[in-house]
């Protein structure tokens, strides 16, 4: 554990000293594209911070090769090598798409070569653990098609879900942390070496994401761009496909009485296996909606819009960081209770707070819908706006429009009467030192305040 713990902190320091760096090469080389229709932030951004996220991955993989433990794993297993190699393809052409903004198709068969790197090099499903049936051994073509598509879904999936200030990364980062627990437990509880890979895997992810986190948190000061989404999903799936298509369930000695009596025995051990459907659900179900939604309409599965799951909160009335908070409940949720369930499918008291707190999760993501108002003794203690307006109040608000039409004409005349038209009036809205503003003044862009 201790090596595993190492590996995530060396990963987040080097992820977090380089962002810096890297947000002024990426301002200095251009990559700070216009603002879009469906972007939620309101000055120019600069990506390109996956190149922190692909070095602190780097850094992460070579210091667990000089660890007396982990370099074990690079002596009997080549998946770390598999996974360097198809992390380095598919950020290469996230780098090329954050600065040229390259086609969709491009993209993905870029993802495709990819996981088929990946494949050549040995990170590939051998077999699968289907309830009801056992485990079903593939062929290579089957493997290899399986394993694409698995890689190609878990990346956009969350190349969709990057829509707001620490999004991505928090919900990676929940995901990396369930599924580490997971690995870590089948590694060192059954004693199954081949589960070291994914358990070092997820460790790499968390400290990628934990060290990009505090320059990526509302207000942004970098995006990671496709260099660093289509970067974490090909990790988290290769960490999936290392445990679901390398690790024999017959290693886990859970099989007594009949085949049937087993499998079911052996049911919520696969249930954390079949990832990313359930440690990633939230980006999956936001990937699979917005291609019902495209399709519907006419349009490009590609195409990009605004009717994302994050998009919605904000149009339900949430704040920025508040849905930002609601997608990582959903996530921590279903990834937890998934792995909670597996340790233990027979605890009822499972099964009821997972309940519980979903109960909880729809109160808090419906909360603006309603407007609660406080009895007249207890407004002394909730905010003001859950108190009810008292007569004079809502008169006085009536007022104000006309009050406040009143004092614009007086200070456009000002204390001395109007101002001269001659006069050069004072340029307002000087740059600040947050986010893009710190180089240029601000764009004049459209009011984007509501939602198209």
């Amino acid at each position: 554990m201790r090596e595993y713990l190492l590996t995530l902190c060396i990963t987040a320091a080097v992820t977090y000293l380089l962002t810096g760096p890297v947000r002024k090469f990426a301002i200095v080389a251009g990559a700070m594209p216009e603002i879009r229709a469906r972007d939620v932030h309101r000055e120019p951004t600069p990506r390109l911070g996956g190149i922190a996220m692909f070095f602190g991955l780097c850094a992460g993989l070579l210091v667990a090769d000089h660890l007396t433990n982990l370099s074990t794993l690079f002596e009997k297993s080549n998946e770390p090598r598999a996974l360097l190699s198809g992390a380095a393809l598919i950020w290469l052409i996230g780098v090329l798409d954050d600065k040229f903004e390259i086609d969709a198709l491009i993209k993905l068969g870029g993802q495709m070569i990819a996981a088929g790197v990946m494949v050549m090099q040995g990170l590939t499903i051998l077999w699968l653990p289907i309830p009801g049936v056992g485990s079903v051994a593939l062929t290579q073509w089957q493997g290899t098609l399986l394993t694409v598509a698995l890689v190609v879904i878990t990346i956009n999936a969350v190349n969709f879900v990057d829509g707001l200030d620490g999004l991505a990364a928090g919900m990676v980062c929940i995901a990396a942390t369930a599924f580490f627990l997971y690995a870590y437990r089948i590694w060192y509880s059954y004693g199954i070496e081949a589960a070291a890979p994914a358990t070092l895997f997820a460790a790499i992810l968390m400290g990628m994401c934990l060290g990009f986190l505090p320059h990526n948190m509302h207000p942004a000061r970098i995006f990671m761009g496709d260099s660093g989404s289509m970067l974490i999903g090909l990790v988290l799936a290769a960490g999936a496909i290392s445990v679901t298509g390398q690790v024999d369930p017959d290693a886990l000695k859970l099989f007594a009485g009949s085949e049937k009596e087993a499998v079911h025995q052996t049911v919520p051990v696969y249930i954390p296996l079949l990832l990313p459907l359930t440690i990633i659900a939230v980006p999956a179900a936001d990937l699979i909606l917005a291609i019902v939604r495209r399709t519907w309409r006419g349009q490009s599965p590609f195409a990009a819009d605004r009717g994302h799951l994050h998009h919605r909160l904000l149009e339900i009335g949430h704040s920025h960081s508040r849905a930002v908070l609601i997608m990582y409940f959903w996530s921590a949720l279903i990834a937890f209770g998934a792995l909670a369930y597996s340790v233990n499918s027979a605890s009822m008291w499972i099964v009821l707070g997972v309940v519980f707190l979903s109960t909880i999760g729809l109160v808090l993501l419906l909360l603006p819908r309603f407007t609660p108002r406080a009895p007249r003794w207890a407004e002394a203690f909730v905010p003001p706006r859950y108190r009810r307006r008292r007569a004079s109040e809502e008169a006085e608000a009536a007022e104000a429009p006309e009050s406040a039409a009143e004092t614009d004409v007086q200070a456009a005349e000002g204390p001395r009467g109007p101002v001269s038209e001659d006069r050069t009036p004072v340029a307002a809205g000087v740059s600040g030192v947050n986010g893009a503003s710190a180089v240029g003044p601000r764009a004049r862009l459209a009011d984007r305040s509501r939602p198209r």
